[in-house]
C-alpha cells in the first residue's frame, strides 16, 4: 500500500520544475542496468506521478497567468507535465493542462494503488478526479462535444480537438474507482459514465482525431477503447449504470471494425474517411510513415484487443524491428544498450515521427518514449500471464517474429515461454530506468545518446511504468 502524500507540507501554489535540459542531459544513473529491482521502484514512480495531481492543498498556477488565482488548478486536475517553455528551455510546448486521456490513465493507477481512505471509506484523490472530470464535462457546451480532449487546470475548455477515446477511458477508470468513492461522488460518477456512454453510442461509427492528435480518421486505438468501455458497461453491476439497447450492436460493430484494420501484414493505425458514408478499407490510401504505430500495442494495454491476437503480435514485431539496427527508424542507442548492458530496446511512436518537444528542430523517426517502451513491456507481461493461465503459447506464422527475440518457438513449453517474455519485458523497462534522470522520467529519450529530452516529468510516463509493473506482478 502506498502512503498518502496529500498531507505533506507543500507550497500552496507552484510551477514546479525538475531542472533544465542541460542539467538533465549530464545525469547518468549510477546503478548497474541489469541489477535494479524493478518492482521496488513502484513507490518512487508513484510519488513522482502523484505530485502532478492537484488537490485542495496542492495547487498549480497557470504559467500563462501565474498571478491570477481564478485560473489556478481545481482539485482532481491531473496535468500532463509541469513543463512549459519558460520553465524548460529547449521545448516549445506548454503541458500544464489536463488531457482527458492522460488523466484517465493516471487516475487508473491511483485506483489500483490501494490508497489510504478517509472517514467515509473513500480515497479523496479519486473523489477529486471524478469531481474535476464532471466540471470539465459540464463545460463542454456546443460547439464543443463530450469528446473534447483538453482542458485548463481550472476545468475550462481549452480550444483543442475532439478525441472519442477520452470518454471511453474516463468511464473505464471511473468504474474501477467506484468502490473508493464517497456516496455523493458515486452518484456523480454514475451520471458521468451514463452521459459518456450515451455520447459514445452516437459517435462510435464516426471518424475522430487520433491518439497522437495529428490526423482525423478511423482510429484503431479509439475503437479499441470504446469497445472495452462498452464491454465493461455490459458487465457492470454498479447500481444506476444504464445499459442502453444499442450497447450490444455497438460491441459487435466495433469488433468487426477493428478486424477491418488488418492490411494483410499489420494493423493500420488510422484509416481515412472515404466520405459519402462509405466505410474505409485498410487497402485504401493511408497516412504515409504512420505505421507500424505504437498505438496498436496501446490498444491491448488500454483497450479491448486481446494480447493473444497473433495479428497484434505481428504488428508489435514490426514495431520492434523498425527501431533496431537495420530498421527504417533505427535508434543508435538501442544498439549501444544491447551490446553494453543487454537492455532495451526503447520504442518510439511511429517511423515518420518528427516531434521531439522542439518542433523547430525535427528529427525523422522521432525519439524513443518512456511510455511507449513501458507499454510494449506490458504487452510482454500480459502475454506471459495469459500463457501461464491457459498453458498455450500462441505461436503461428504471424506471431513467430514477435516471439523470436525472446527465444520462443512452437516447441517452447508454456512455463519457459512465460519466463522468457517476462525477461524480455524487463530488459525494456531496465532501459527506461537506466536512461531516466535519477528515476524521473521525461517524455522522450534521445535516440542517439539516450539522455532525456522534451518535457520533463511526463505524468503518463510514470503511469505507464506503474501499469507495466502491475502486469508484471501477474506474470511472475
Amino acid at each position: 500500500m502506498f502512503e498518502s502524500t496529500t498531507t505533506l507540507d507543500m507550497p500552496a501554489r507552484t510551477n514546479r520544475s525538475a531542472g533544465t535540459p542541460l542539467a538533465r542531459a549530464n545525469v547518468r544513473n549510477s546503478f548497474a542496468p541489469g541489477a535494479v529491482d524493478l518492482a521496488s521502484l513502484v513507490p518512487i514512480m508513484y510519488t513522482f506521478m502523484f505530485r502532478n495531481i492537484a488537490s485542495d492543498g496542492f495547487v498549480y498556477s497557470d504559467p500563462q497567468s501565474p498571478d491570477d488565482i481564478s485560473r489556478d488548478s481545481k482539485p482532481g486536475c491531473i496535468i500532463a507535465a509541469p513543463s512549459f517553455p519558460a520553465d524548460t528551455p529547449g521545448i516549445d510546448q506548454d503541458y500544464v493542462f489536463n488531457w482527458v486521456r492522460d488523466g484517465a490513465i493516471t487516475a487508473m493507477e491511483v485506483a489500483k494503488a490501494d490508497m489510504p481512505t478517509g472517514p467515509s471509506g473513500a480515497v479523496q484523490t479519486l473523489n477529486d478526479y471524478v469531481t474535476f472530470a464532471d466540471l470539465c464535462h459540464s463545460n463542454t457546451q456546443p460547439p464543443w462535444t463530450k469528446g473534447h480532449a483538453c482542458f485548463t487546470i481550472a476545468g475550462d475548455v481549452r480550444p483543442w480537438t475532439e478525441q472519442n477515446d477520452g470518454p471511453a477511458l474516463q468511464s473505464i477508470t471511473i468504474l474501477a474507482a467506484y468502490d473508493q468513492l464517497d456516496p455523493d461522488t458515486r452518484k456523480r460518477a454514475v451520471d458521468l459514465v451514463n452521459s459518456n456512454v450515451a455520447f459514445l453510442l452516437g459517435v462510435y461509427e464516426d471518424p475522430t482525431t487520433n491518439l497522437w492528435e495529428e490526423h482525423s480518421g478511423y482510429s484503431f486505438f479509439a475503437r479499441s477503447a470504446q469497445l472495452r468501455c462498452f464491454q465493461e458497461i455490459q458487465a457492470s453491476t454498479i447500481a444506476g449504470i444504464e445499459k442502453p439497447a444499442g450497447l450490444r450492436p455497438a460491441v459487435d460493430w466495433l469488433r468487426q471494425a477493428l478486424a477491418g484494420h488488418w492490411d494483410g501484414s499489420k494493423y493500420v493505425s488510422v484509416m481515412a474517411d472515404p466520405g459519402n458514408g462509405a466505410q474505409p478499407s485498410p487497402h485504401d490510401p493511408v497516412v504515409s510513415g504512420y505505421d507500424p504505430n505504437i498505438d496498436i500495442v496501446q490498444s491491448a494495454v488500454y483497450g479491448a484487443v486481446p494480447v493473444t491476437d497473433t495479428k497484434l503480435l505481428a504488428t508489435a514485431a514490426q514495431l520492434r524491428s523498425q527501431w533496431e539496427e537495420g530498421g527504417i527508424a533505427f535508434y543508435p542507442i538501442n544498439k549501444a544498450d544491447r551490446e553494453n548492458f543487454g537492455i532495451g530496446p526503447l520504442f518510439g511512436r511511429y517511423p515518420g515521427d518528427v516531434y521531439d518537444g522542439d518542433t523547430s528542430d525535427p528529427v525523422l523517426g522521432g525519439h524513443p518514449w518512456a511510455l511507449s517502451t513501458c507499454n510494449v513491456a506490458e504487452l510482454h507481461y500480459k502475454l506471459a500471464a495469459e500463457i501461464k493461465s491457459s498453458g498455450k503459447v500462441p505461436v503461428d506464422d504471424l506471431s513467430a517474429p514477435f516471439f523470436a527475440p525472446s527465444g520462443i518457438d512452437a516447441s517452447t513449453a508454456p512455463a519457459a515461454a512465460a519466463a522468457a517474455l517476462t525477461a524480455t519485458g524487463d530488459a525494456m523497462v531496465r532501459a527506461v530506468v537506466y536512461h531516466s534522470d535519477n528515476l524521473e522520467l521525461s517524455e522522450q529519450f534521445d535516440g542517439t545518446t539516450g539522455y532525456e529530452r522534451s518535457v520533463h516529468n511526463l505524468t503518463w510516463s510514470y503511469a505507464a511504468y506503474l501499469s507495466a509493473m502491475r502486469a508484471r506482478a501477474e506474470a511472475v
